[in-house]
């Protein structure tokens, strides 16, 4: 059951990236559009916390580590070519977590996902 709730938060974490670098490469403040989504449409602690945490790219002290998230990503990618179960979006969270270990950033909190969806569309 974690490896499916870990598969969950990674998921929120990758559409967190996308959103405020969306928002922040079109003159939005990532802290307000963070603040607004985490007070309504999405009001619960995944998006409230690691929203603010990225918004504000603080990624250290790391809560869960990055390199963690990988593994956990392996391994419901183990569990679901075991049972034919096609998984798109945990290949894409594969890659964007490999991405970040091979950076360096295996021992940030794994809500650094975020800092190379931000690169990635020329922010630093």
């Amino acid at each position: 059951m974690k490896l499916c709730g870990n598969f969950l938060i990674a998921s929120a974490m990758e559409a967190l990236g996308e959103t405020l670098t969306l928002a922040e490469k079109n003159g939005l403040d990532p802290r307000e559009v963070a603040d607004l989504f985490g007070k309504t449409l999405f009001s619960c602690p995944v998006y409230q916390g690691y929203g603010k945490q990225i918004a504000e790219k603080r990624f250290e002290p790391a809560g869960f580590r990055l390199a963690l998230g990988l593994k956990d990503i392996n391994l419901a990618l183990e569990t679901a070519a075991a049972s034919a179960t096609p998984m798109p979006l945990a290949s894409l969270l594969h890659d964007h977590f490999l991405a970040e270990v091979a950076k360096g950033r295996g021992n940030k909190d794994w809500s650094a996902l975020a800092l190379g969806i931000a690169e990635n569309a020329g922010l630093k």
